[in-house]
């Protein structure tokens, strides 16, 4: 009797999974730093770009890729 070789499920990194996000086209989004404290002395612009989500930067996809096997 032969054994099934099976292949075993990869692991989520759950510091990543809540850190960035997938779109539906693919791509990575994240969030800024530098917005949770010590605001007083940032501007109101700043706050309010800080506050926006942007991509993940090119060279970067591909290691956040790996740590979110499952795209969560």
């Amino acid at each position: 009797m032969k054994l099934a070789k099976v292949k075993t499920k990869l692991k989520t990194h759950k510091g990543a999974a809540k850190r960035f996000k997938l779109t539906k086209s693919g791509k990575v989004i994240r969030g800024h730093a530098f917005a949770r404290h010590i605001l007083t002395s940032k501007a109101s612009k700043r706050k309010r770009k800080l506050d926006q989500t942007t991509t993940v930067s090119a060279a970067d996809v591909r290691h956040v890729r790996a740590m979110l096997p499952y795209g969560r």
